[in-house]
């Protein structure tokens, strides 16, 4: 295997710091661009069994002179610098667009520059399941179908599941694969969409490999407990460990697929290191779906909290009911399956959170006011994302 200089936007980050980890451990070159934004680090360093490792850069993704020196002599970039959370993202819209396509229409001017991006082979970025909104479902008359964004008026009287576009049938959920066409239903998963499809053009002009990660729900120990804004397992948890009752958002039966901080780490590797030719999408996730009440529970178990949990039927624009990725491509292209089991990820999660600092108790609460100023936020006091 070829050792590779690797830059990794956004690499102080969950996901930036676990693959850090395992490219060092391949003998790979490092170097991390971070600007330790407040919102989502608790710091301004590096864990200590890295900080010596790597190549810190510390400035935005958007310094374009820091990002044609982070660029020099690198063989594969791997670009996680993005604002997230589909709720934030519906009233901080400009923001959203600065950071994730104008940012990444910047790098991809920065590499066009011949000296600057002459020794790239791999783009890899982090796209999301955001970008198919509902994803596929199956109709009995209809076969595959894409149902529309839900409405207001449906989600106010209890109606939280899509229906066919076509008959307004009732629909059963079924795994959605990278052939779903783009639909999303929050401005972050426009975001998404428009990021990764334009480093995906660039490999191709450039005749380079280009890997669209379409990440699911990433959790595990060293995800951003302080951020109110994104991960309902961050949330959930924090709310348990105070004491604090978890409200949830519509019935309580919308679903996630979680795939454990290690499975996502491994996958990104496995992009850094293929040797063949390769551009395009990728599912990442486990492939199975959870229901968010369950998760609750969990949580609240785990913590032994005295809150209570209750089903709201609030409701927040921009959401989604469920998402279960198919990741026969994945398999196939990779040759890898995300193992990590829920249960055991989840335990393992709980466990690191629960020796944590707790954090700001208000900082959810804010949050959830942001969105009801916003009005999009439609129902009772509390929900999760």
């Amino acid at each position: 295997m070829t050792k590779k200089n690797v830059l990794i936007t956004g690499g102080a980050g969950f996901i930036g710091l676990a693959l850090t980890r395992l490219l060092l451990s391949a003998g790979h070159a490092v170097t991390i661009l971070d600007n330790f934004s407040p919102q989502i680090h608790k710091t301004d360093a590096l864990p200590h069994d890295i900080a010596d490792r790597v190549t810190l850069l510390r400035a935005d993704v958007r310094d374009v002179a820091v990002l044609r020196e982070a660029v020099r002599d690198t063989q594969c970039i791997v670009h996680l610098a993005a604002e997230t959370g589909t709720g934030q993202s519906m009233y901080r819209i400009g923001h959203y667009f600065d950071v994730n396509v104008q940012a990444t229409a910047a790098l991809l001017d920065v590499l066009q520059e011949d000296d600057a991006g002459g020794a790239l082979e791999t783009l890899i970025v982090a796209s999301s399941r955001a970008i198919y909104g509902e994803g596929a479902y199956a109709c009995p008359e209809h076969g595959t179908v894409y149902p529309d964004a839900r409405t207001a008026d449906r989600m106010s009287a209890g109606q939280f599941d899509p229906t066919c576009p076509v008959c307004d049938g009732a629909v059963a959920l079924v795994a959605t694969s990278e052939k779903a066409p783009f639909s999303p239903s929050s401005f972050y998963g426009i975001t998404k969409q428009v990021q990764e499809q334009a480093m995906l053009l660039f490999a191709r002009t450039r005749g380079i490999r280009g890997f669209a990660l379409r990440y699911q729900n990433v959790y595990g120990p060293g995800q951003s407990l302080q951020n109110p804004y994104t991960g309902i397992l961050a949330v959930f948890s924090n709310l348990a460990r105070q004491g604090q009752d978890i409200e949830i958002y519509e019935d309580g039966l919308e679903s996630r697929d979680f795939v454990y901080i290690d499975d996502i780490a491994a996958a990104t590797a496995r992009c850094v290191e293929y040797e063949g030719q390769y551009v395009g999408a990728l599912n990442v996730g486990s492939g199975v779906g959870t229901d968010v009440l369950t998760v609750a529970q969990h949580v609240s178990d785990f913590f032994g909290s005295t809150g209570r949990i209750s089903v709201t039927g609030a409701y927040r624009l921009g959401d989604i009911r469920h998402n279960v990725a198919e990741i026969t491509e994945l398999e196939r292209v990779l040759g890898l399956r995300p193992a990590t089991l829920f249960s055991d990820g989840l335990n393992a999660f709980l466990t690191w959170a629960l020796a944590q600092e707790e954090h700001d108790k208000d900082a959810y609460s804010r949050s959830v006011g942001e969105l009801r100023r916003h009005n999009l936020l439609i129902g009772s006091q509390h929900s999760a994302d």
